[in-house]
């Protein structure tokens, strides 16, 4: 008899690299409007995905990628570490308290957000833009048909003094997120 093994899909084995906390982006030096980032992902089926990860990375607040590949890295803010990783809950909710990042050149303010989960043999990857920004000059958000580009827009509200932008993951089905070949 062949000795037990895991299935030859990947995970659940997301909480291995979730031994840090990484929902919290930001320090009190950290320089920026500070936001929250929720959502949830959502299969097919209209259920949350309850063991996925979900990554972002994102400039600082004047623009700047904390990447010495980026020109102005010299500039960058120091207490900021611009990469976020959120699991999700059993409903499959993420959230992010991270700052609303700046303009980097013609691309708008955004976040570049990467997903795993179980069934996923390569992560997938996206971009969120914020509603309440002009994107109407950023190359990559003018790639998006005008009736998908919402799958990609958080939308803001206030809660107790609080930004909190919103956005659903969804991975299937008529509602599904824009996705990028990575």
């Amino acid at each position: 008899m062949l000795p037990q093994s895991t299935s030859q899909t990947i995970g659940p084995f997301f909480s291995i690299g979730m031994s840090y906390d990484l929902h919290q982006m930001v320090t009190d030096a950290t320089l920026g409007e500070r936001i929250t980032i929720r959502g949830r992902v959502i299969d097919g089926t209209g259920n949350g995905v309850d063991d996925a990860v979900i990554e972002i990375w994102q400039a600082d607040a004047n623009g700047i990628y904390p990447s010495p590949d980026d020109p102005n890295y010299a500039n960058v803010d120091s207490n900021f570490v611009g990469i976020g990783r959120s699991d999700t809950t059993d409903e499959g909710d993420y959230w992010f308290k991270t700052i609303k990042p700046g303009k980097v050149g013609d691309m708008s303010p955004h976040l570049a957000v990467r997903i795993f989960m179980r069934g996923l043999l390569l992560q997938t990857v996206t971009r969120f833009f914020f509603a309440d920004e002009d994107n109407s000059q950023d190359e990559i958000f003018n790639s998006i048909p005008e009736d998908r580009r919402d799958t990609v827009l958080m939308q803001p509200s206030t809660v107790g003094g609080e930004t909190i932008y919103t956005l659903d993951i969804y991975m299937q089905g008529e509602n599904e997120t824009v996705f990028f070949t990575p």
